[in-house]
C-alpha cells in the first residue's frame, strides 16, 4: 500500500484517486491554496501544466525525494493544434528540470477520466497506464500502486519517451474534440 498525494479534484484528479485506491492504497487530494504538507511517496500532477509548473516551483523542498508524476498534456486551449513546448522537449522534462531532486515520471496523460473510471477503452480494452521515466524504482513503485486497480501499466521507457506520450495524448484529445472518437474511447494496449 503506497501513500499518494493528488494535487487537483477534477475530473483527472477524481478518476486517477478512484484507481488508486480500488488499488489499495491511501489517497488524499490537495486543492489550490491547501498547505502542501504530509505529502504521499507518490505525488500526482492532475492539474494543468502551467499550475504543473507553478506548483513544481513552489515546492521543491516539499516534493524531494517524491515520485512525482506528471499527466499533463501540454496543449495550446487556444488553438488545439499544437503542443506548448518544444519539439526536443515535453512538460515532463520542464518539470524534472524544477524538480532535481524529485523522481518525476510521465502517466496518465494517455487515458480519459471515463477510460479510467470504467477500467475498459470503448468497453473492449483494458485501460492501460503508460509511463515514462528515468528513475526504474519510481516507476516500479507507480506499478506497484496500480496492481489490483484494474488498470494495465507499461513502462515506456526513459524521460524521453514523455515528448512521444504527450504527442499520443495530444491526438487522442484532439480526435475526441472533434467527435472523431468519444471521450471513452481512446486508444489501447495489446500485449
Amino acid at each position: 500500500m503506497a501513500a499518494i498525494t493528488i494535487f487537483g479534484k477534477g475530473n483527472m484528479g477524481q478518476a486517477i484517486g478512484d484507481v488508486f485506491t480500488q488499488g489499495g492504497n491511501q489517497v488524499s487530494f490537495i486543492d489550490a491554496g491547501d498547505a502542501v504538507e504530509n505529502l504521499g511517496s507518490i505525488v500526482v500532477l492532475a492539474v494543468p501544466f502551467n499550475a504543473a509548473l507553478s506548483i513544481a516551483k513552489a515546492n521543491q523542498a516539499a516534493l524531494a525525494g517524491k515520485v512525482v508524476v506528471d499527466i499533463t498534456n501540454p496543449l495550446n486551449f487556444d488553438t488545439w493544434d499544437e503542443l506548448v513546448v518544444p519539439a526536443d522537449s515535453s512538460a515532463a522534462a520542464q518539470i524534472a528540470a524544477l524538480l532535481p531532486d524529485s523522481k518525476v515520471v510521465k502517466g496518465f496523460n494517455t487515458t480519459f477520466a471515463a477510460t479510467l473510471q470504467s477500467r475498459k477503452v470503448s468497453d473492449q480494452v483494458q485501460t492501460t497506464v503508460m509511463a515514462a521515466g528515468d528513475d526504474a524504482a519510481a516507476k516500479q513503485e507507480l506499478a506497484d500502486a496500480l496492481n489490483d486497480s484494474g488498470v494495465a501499466f507499461v513502462d515506456a521507457g526513459s524521460l524521453k519517451r514523455a515528448r512521444e506520450l504527450e504527442s499520443f495524448g495530444f491526438l487522442q484529445m484532439t480526435l475526441a474534440a472533434s467527435e472523431k472518437i468519444g471521450w471513452t474511447g481512446g486508444f489501447g494496449v495489446l500485449k
